[in-house]
């Protein structure tokens, strides 16, 4: 893996896991509903705004790492597809000089 990648990957950690802390804590914190909703509605907001460069970032490297995995998909069908037709027209002027050479052969008296 790249740094690039590997930097991405442990943002997206430390994310995951910012989150998942916040909403762990307010899921069991002993407070009413209500409340508790208020709070994790303030934390992720909280949260967004103090990283909203990182997670536009982060976004935009996940769209492009999508964009160029997708890239790399479509070339690599594009290549098994052209194999296939090549070998599919392999055999068909095989069977087609088969052909020719039985036709060939019935005239040959």
């Amino acid at each position: 893996m790249s740094r690039k990648n590997d930097a991405f990957v442990f943002s997206m950690g430390i994310i995951a896991g910012v989150i998942g802390g916040i909403i762990g804590g307010v899921l069991y914190a002993p407070k009413p509903g209500e409340e508790s909703r208020k709070e994790l509605k303030d934390a992720a907001c909280e949260f967004y705004e103090k990283h909203a460069p990182q997670i536009v970032d982060a976004k935009k490297q996940a769209l492009e790492s999508v964009d160029l995995m997708k890239y790399k998909l479509e070339r690599q069908f594009r290549k098994i597809n052209n194999s296939l037709k090549s070998k599919k027209m392999l055999k068909a002027k095989e069977l087609e000089d088969i052909e020719s050479n039985n036709s060939d052969n019935e005239f040959d008296y």
